[in-house]
This record gives C-alpha cells, structure tokens and sequence, in this order.
C-alpha cells in the first residue's frame, strides 16, 4: 500500500467550502478533546474508545440538533466521522508511548480533514479531475496518470495550497536486479550529505540554511505588524495576516525543496543499490546538542532514514541498521584500532597504528559497510526480497 497526495486547482467558493469543512473537522475534535478532559477517570472506567464513543452519542443526538450548531448540519457528517476517529488513534498512539498527550488543534497550525465513502471503495478515473466523496468534483493541477480505487481521502492546506491524498492497496514490482549488488555503506554528515564507501558523494541543497538571511529580513521588516491576542482582546491586523501568509509561503517552499531532494535521493540509492548499511543515528540527542541542531534539522537525517527503510521494500533492496555504539569513525577501516582523540573538527582520519590517512566520512562509510554482523540491530527488505525469489 502506498500513498498519492496532489495539488488540487480551486475557485474562491471551493475555498471557502474546503476551509469550512477543514474547521468543522477542528472543531469536533476540541469539542471531543474538552469533554473527555472534564470526564472523572477515576469514577468511569471505561477505556478510552467507549469514552469518545460516548461523546460522540451526545453530539449526534444533543449538541447538532441545538439551534447555534445547526450549521454542522450543511456540512458532511463523514468530517466529523473521521474526526473522532482521529481523536481515537491519537490517544491509542499516546497508550503505546508513540505522541504525546493529544492537544487541542489550532486553525493557524492545523488545516486539513477526512472524508470516507461509506459505500466501499470508490473508482477514481485517469484525468485531471477527482470525485471526492461527500463534497464533490474538484480540478487538479496534475493529471492522475492512472485510475485508481480508494476509500479514504485526506484533504489538507499547506501555506495557501490544497491537497487531496488517498492510500492505493498496491504493491510496486521490485527491479529484477541493482546496478550494484556488493554492500554500500552509507555516512551521513554535515557538510556533506552522505558519502558512501564506494567513494561517491551526495551533497546537501541546504535550503533552510540558504533562505535563513531571507526569512529574517522578511521578519524584521514585519516586525511592528499587529499580531493579535486573544485573551486579551487585540485582533490581529490584515497586513498582519498578509504578511504571515507570505511567510507560510516561504518556509513551505523550504519543506519543499527538502522534501524533493530527500524524495529523489533515497529512491535512487534503492534503484541502484542492492544492499545499503547505515548507522542507527540518535537524532534526537543530536538536536539538543545545540551546534548541531539547525545542521542536523535541515538535512532532514531522520526523514531519510524513515523513507529508506519503506523504500527498500518496495525496490527489494537490503538495508542494514548499524548499532550507534558501534565506533563507526574513530575506528580505522584498515587496521580496526579506535582513536579516541578524534574531534568534530577533524575532517580526515589518521590512523596511529597503520598509518592510512582518508577522509573522515569516506572512513566511516567504509566501517559500515565491513561492520560485522553483530553490532546490526535491525534488517529491512529481506523478507521481500525471499517473497521475490531473489
């Protein structure tokens, strides 16, 4: 199963309908949230999902008939379906230890909306037009190559662009063979991207570090603008919501050039390689190392892992996840012995023992690429590869 999000092409009453199912959808989930906080746990003892089904048994028969929300009624009853939903694997992620505490959604920060068609799976024709369920036909800016069948439709705003996404139940078909077959140890860094123990590199297009002077220029001139409060009681200006608007724009064009380039590069290392072995980074200890963190965030080395590890199913390629104990780059990838004086600054690797002078990067990738199979905590692409026969 895989995804396919796309640009949807509007109309100011298409907005506008959007934008209303999008707060309809926020709306019932902090309606859902706030009742379920004022609940005494300690008297009832349900569990979480007769909980919220109670809630919604009293929105459904009590609060939509009320006269100040007969406006729910105009719009589709799927949204607020799926919005208890939502507030349910939001407490069932929380219970796994997987989120946090679910908290109440804000119109700047959350924009978007599930719909679902309660008669089974629908046909989504080749074209540049979709038929969503409830809401109706919508252009897109992007043909859909191909027809397709799904349920489930997720529409979201993203600065002052819409999107539609839905789950395809498909399976791509693996290559028959990878250009490279032998182990490639991958390295990621912060000056370069990745180096890998064939000797190539991937270089980074840095687009936060890049548009940084850009965006506080943009907000130091904007700085005066009247942003609002509510509490108390200030609202915000227009040229304050024009301005914010600009910005949204800004920093999506960031995500953006991130999200392509990290899109691109892990499909095709997956295409090309056969059998990757990366280190199993811990990122997040890296972000509170405050010199590393706008280094580290704007690579995106999480991202790249995460996709790396569903790609190789899809391409048949193995991936091996190396131990972050394991010295992949104070070790030598000659002789083997550990230099423990070896700092951030230092950029090629000089081994006492042996003598080999290299890069630092291109060391480690070679470390990962002979690590033993010991120190590897987790395999990925394996069981597709056997499924395959190859």
């Amino acid at each position: 199963m895989y995804a396919i999000k796309i640009e949807i092409k509007l109309n100011n009453k298409e907005r506008t309908k959007l934008a209303q199912h999008a707060g309809y959808s926020r709306f019932v989930y902090n309606y859902a949230l706030g009742l379920y906080n004022q609940i005494d746990h300690k008297e009832y003892k349900f569990n979480t999902s007769k909980k919220i089904d109670t809630i919604k048994k009293l929105f459904t028969n009590y609060t939509k008939k009320e006269k100040e929300y007969q406006w729910c009624n105009k719009l589709s009853s799927r949204v607020y379906q799926n919005a208890f939903r939502a507030l349910k694997n939001a407490f069932s992620r929380f219970f796994k230890g997987l989120g946090s505490y679910p908290r109440f959604k804000r119109k700047k920060n959350s924009c978007s909306f599930t719909v679902d068609s309660s008669n089974g799976k629908v046909l989504l024709p080749a074209g540049k037009s979709i038929k969503i369920p409830t809401l109706g036909t919508f252009r897109l800016k992007e043909a859909l190559k191909h027809s397709y069948i799904s349920q489930t439709f997720t529409v979201s705003k993203i600065a002052d662009k819409w999107f539609v996404s839905f789950a395809v139940e498909a399976e791509k078909i693996p290559p028959l063979s990878h250009e490279i077959t032998k182990p490639i140890g991958i390295d990621l860094g912060g000056k370069t991207f990745a180096t890998l123990s064939d000797g190539s590199t991937i270089e980074s297009p840095m687009p936060y570090r890049k548009a940084k002077t850009k965006l506080a220029n943009f907000q130091y001139h904007n700085r005066h603008q009247q942003l609002g409060n509510r509490k108390q009681g200030i609202k915000t200006s227009n040229n304050a919501r024009k301005s914010l608007k600009k910005l949204a724009k800004k920093h999506a064009k960031v995500a953006n050039v991130r999200a392509d380039f990290l899109q691109k590069t892990t499909t095709k290392l997956c295409q090309k390689y056969g059998h990757l072995r990366i280190e199993n980074l811990n990122i997040k200890g890296m972000m509170a190392n405050h010199k590393l963190a706008a280094a580290v965030g704007d690579l995106g080395a999480y991202e790249f892992k995460r996709q790396l590890l569903y790609k190789a199913e899809f391409f048949a390629t193995k991936v091996d996840v190396i131990d972050q104990w394991y010295p992949s780059s104070k070790g030598c990838s000659n002789c083997g012995a550990i230099k423990t004086d070896l700092t951030l600054s230092d950029r090629i690797f000089r081994c006492n023992e042996c003598g080999l002078t290299i890069d630092r990067d291109l060391n480690a990738s070679v470390r990962l690429e002979k690590a033993p199979n010991e120190v590897v905590v987790d395999r990925v692409g394996y069981a597709r590869i056997n499924a395959c026969g190859q």
